[in-house]
């Protein structure tokens, strides 16, 4: 008994056994990597969200709001606001062509809407990942567990000596493979459902800054709750007055 344990099993086992520990271990590294990497950069989205919210509606002119998001491309609040300028820009120097046929309004909610699409996909990325490890893992393991068991009865049964040292050594060995696959799953599911409750929460930031925006391309105005000062619409809201 002294000379079972997970030195024993690696040793001891064949290739499939083997084959499905390094599964394994590729399994969590990839799944740990996704879930660093996808936390760091949700860290920075809320960040540019907070920045978003509280700089750029405070800005005297829309390219110094531009300025308050920085010059990093991969600022989805950024990337929002130039397919918006570009959008309107594009629609007002083709009028006479888009005049019958969308008006800015349509325009506007298409490129924007892209532009979401995209940046939704960027923050989606690699989850699949941990949604894959989080319903295989466990059953790699448990695949592993049958075959230790399976070969070690029939190691037990050739040996002659079906006591209970013999049986219960190589048994508890198998169901290991079992824990490590656990062990690999519930961080992955733990992990996709963090990051995807704070990606809804990004998400919806993202679709409250780009209504913002098409109220402004649109109005010249952003919209604000009805307690805001300024002049009130048709929706109950209240308008802020800035130039575009």
């Amino acid at each position: 008994m002294q000379d079972l344990g997970l030195s024993h099993l690696w040793t001891q086992g064949d290739f499939v056994m083997r084959a499905t520990a390094i599964i394994l271990l590729i399994m969590s590294l990839a799944s740990w990597i996704v879930i660093l990497t996808k936390a760091w950069d949700l860290i920075r989205l809320k960040k540019m969200a907070h920045g978003a919210e509280k700089r750029f509606w405070h800005s005297d002119d829309f390219d110094h709001a531009l300025e308050t998001l920085g010059g990093n491309d991969a600022n989805p609040f950024r990337s929002l606001a130039v397919t918006g300028k570009e959008a309107a820009q594009h629609h007002r120097a083709s009028q006479p062509q888009l005049h019958d046929v969308m008006d800015i309004s349509d325009w506007l909610t298409r490129s924007l809407k892209s532009a979401i699409d995209d940046a939704v996909a960027r923050m989606q990325s690699g989850l699949a990942v941990l949604a894959s490890v989080g319903s295989t893992a466990p059953f790699v393991g448990l695949f592993g567990t049958v075959w230790g068991i399976y070969h070690a009865l029939i190691n037990i049964g050739a040996s002659g000596v079906p006591t209970i040292d013999k049986v219960a050594g190589p048994v508890g060995e198998s169901l290991i493979m079992t824990a490590f696959g656990l062990a690999v799953a519930i961080p992955a599911v733990l992990g996709y459902n963090a990051l995807s409750r704070g990606n809804k929460g990004v998400i919806s930031k993202l679709n409250r800054f780009a209504h913002d925006l098409h109220a402004y391309f649109v109005t010249g105005a952003r919209v604000r709750p009805s307690n805001a000062r300024g002049a009130t619409d048709d929706s109950g809201m209240r308008l802020a007055v800035k130039n575009p």
